[in-house]
């Protein structure tokens, strides 16, 4: 390539800029008035402030299409993939291959792509636990989503179990105890420090582990870990018993009522609040003119309608009522 023409692409590409330059700067001035020109981010167009003239109008938005307030909103808005969870062994940061043998117009894939694709899980799965750490906290974890699924406990109570088994995991808690033990425990506690507790019979029903078991490993970890687990309130019992039961809101009513009654006569004390929330259940059902047996109430409760039948006569006398 000649001097001259070197010279003459490098005077071109030299004009070029100066001309990208030039519509820059007219963009931030306005041609009619020289004033100062903001963009309308909304209706994408560039105005003047002072005369109102539109410069460029049907500009392309980069950004999305939606809004954010505070950081927690754009986080949970953006499009980025799942969120990070507590409930899965690598916090959900791998990645998975689909079981479908489709590819990516839907066709299916021929006998030698199944069985590549079949080595590609395999060994996919492999990474995922390649040590026994990860594969014990694979296992507790699909424990802990198992139990909680067959007791209807919700999102937050399974995370905060997780987040526990992480924490006995990680302080090395482990040796000497099974799995299944701690990990029941683990959504025990959780349960109760979320104020949705399940009594111990209902744990150790779903659970692998015994209840002797689970009541001796359950003070372990909480003592370990200093978890501030407090004294099942028999009102957290309440919402529960009342919607299985199909009994009404004023029956509920009449039900903490009791409870909170039995709480300023001190008849709580020593007392399961299993028994006591089953008691003011049915009491509370008498009150309200509401067809509910004692036997029926001991099924939901899954305590023995002795315990009600004794808890109840303690309820009415703490209210002054006949029995």
């Amino acid at each position: 390539m000649s001097e001259s023409t070197t010279r003459t692409s490098t005077r071109e590409r030299d004009e070029q800029l100066t001309e990208q330059s030039t519509e820059q700067e007219a963009v931030e001035a306005c041609p009619e008035c020289s004033g100062n020109v903001v963009t309308d981010t909304e209706h994408g167009e560039t105005v003047c402030e002072d005369c109102g003239l539109v410069v460029e109008e049907d500009e392309i938005d980069h950004g999305p299409e939606w809004r954010a307030f505070n950081s927690a909103e754009k986080d949970r808005k953006s499009r980025v993939g799942a969120p990070t969870t507590n409930m899965m062994h690598d916090k959900g940061l791998s990645t998975n291959i689909g079981w479908q043998n489709k590819d990516a117009y839907g066709r299916s894939l021929s006998s030698e792509q199944r069985q590549k694709m079949q080595r590609l899980r395999t060994w996919n799965e492999r990474f995922r636990t390649r040590d026994s750490k990860e594969r014990n906290l694979k296992q507790a974890l699909g424990e802990i989503d198992r139990m909680a699924s067959a007791l209807g406990l919700p999102q937050n109570v399974r995370e905060t179990a997780s987040v526990i088994y992480r924490r006995a995991l990680g302080d090395d808690l482990l040796p000497g105890r099974s799995i299944e033990g701690v990990a029941t425990s683990a959504l025990y506690a959780a349960a109760r420090m979320a104020g949705n507790p399940r009594s111990l019979d209902e744990m150790a029903r779903v659970s692998r582990v015994e209840k002797m078991e689970l009541t001796r490993t359950y003070r372990y970890i909480v003592r370990e870990l200093s978890l501030e687990v407090q004294p099942a309130d028999p009102e957290h019992y309440l919402p529960r018993f009342i919607s299985d039961l199909g009994l009404s809101e004023e029956t509920q009513r009449q039900a903490r009522d009791l409870v909170e009654g039995a709480r300023q006569s001190g008849m709580l004390s020593g007392k399961s609040p299993v028994g006591i929330a089953a008691a003011a259940v049915y009491a509370a059902a008498l009150l309200t003119n509401e067809k509910v047996t004692q036997s029926q109430v001991s099924d939901v409760a899954d305590i023995s309608e002795v315990t009600i039948r004794n808890r109840y006569k303690e309820l009415l006398e703490a209210e002054d009522l006949p029995a």
